[in-house]
């Protein structure tokens, strides 16, 4: 494994297809030949091989697991009523997508369903609203997480086209708390710094059904492995999902940070870190390490 791990990091080390996110000022000064590889087994092992230890911004991969918190508060046939499953064939920030579906989010991985799905926690307040999620991020990971506070100001200081999703969701009745305290505790959330180490036992978790597999604690019940599994392998690349599909055959979740997360039901889950991306946001080297990866290793869903 070990073998295969290496050999992708030295054959893809030297590509130079995409660039950094640029519209969040801090994402684009960070080095742009940072490159990680970490996979973590659902008996606890982790390998790991380059850059694994360099926090970088989880950003969008974040929506998994505030969509896990939410899933254990609502379950799955309420909260598929209230935001959806199906992909919209538009950017992740699309506010054209939402006003062809009269405002109603669409899925929880875009945008306006990821700030939706914020919104629907039950809080008191939003530092209570706040500490469900980095509680959850924590379980996942199996240790203390934090803010970049350079991120987040980054991007507070940039997410004026997300404070319009907001209001719109709140015009139309699918915003279910104060749209700005929404919006910034998801700006916060995807402020979050992480290693790809972190990121692959986080998603070695829903590969182990639901049970950390370093701290062996139950994080997210068995019954709602399925459906973050189902978006993940719906929307997860956001317009370039059905070409990871096809090369990998494994739900995936990228985020502008620079991270791809890829999960092998019952096996592991595969995290990279490279920062260039493709014009969709999506991990240039990720993309090709979990396509090489899944070929090698035989992880495809659809070959079984």
């Amino acid at each position: 494994m070990l073998d295969f791990m290496t050999s992708a990091h030295q054959s893809f080390s030297s590509v130079k297809e995409g660039a950094n996110a640029s519209y969040i000022p801090f994402l684009a000064s960070v080095p742009s030949d940072l490159f990680g590889i970490a996979i973590a087994f659902t008996n606890g092992e982790v390998l790991e091989v380059g850059d694994t230890k360099y926090e970088f911004a989880i950003e969008s991969i974040s929506k998994v697991f505030t969509l896990a918190r939410v899933l254990e508060e609502l379950g799955k046939e309420e909260f598929k009523a209230k935001i959806g499953s199906n992909a919209t064939g538009e950017p992740f920030n699309s506010v054209i997508a939402l006003e062809l579906h009269k405002e109603h989010p669409y899925n929880p991985f875009d945008n306006a369903g990821a700030i939706a799905t914020v919104s629907l926690l039950n809080a008191k307040s939003s530092d209570d609203r706040w500490n469900q999620i980095i509680s959850t991020y924590n379980l996942f990971a199996g240790r203390e997480l934090a803010v970049n506070n350079e991120v987040y100001q980054s991007e507070s200081d940039t997410n004026a086209h997300n404070r319009g999703i907001s209001w719109l969701l709140k015009n139309s009745g699918n915003m279910y708390t104060d749209p700005d305290q929404a919006c910034d505790v998801y700006t916060r959330q995807c402020s979050v710094a992480i290693t790809c180490r972190d990121l692959a036992i986080m998603g070695g978790t829903i590969a182990n059904g639901g049970i950390n597999p370093v701290t062996k604690k139950q994080v997210v019940s068995q019954e709602n492995i399925q459906p973050i599994l189902a978006e993940m392998m719906m929307n997860g690349l956001y317009e370039n999902t059905g070409n990871w599909l096809y090369s990998t055959g494994l739900p995936g979740k990228s985020g502008v940070g620079g991270g791809i997360l890829a999960v092998v039901p019952g096996k592991c889950a595969l995290a990279v870190f490279a920062p260039p991306l493709d014009i969709h946001g999506n991990s240039v080297k990720g993309q090709k390490v979990g396509a090489f990866l899944s070929e090698k290793l035989g992880w495809s869903l659809f070959n079984k």
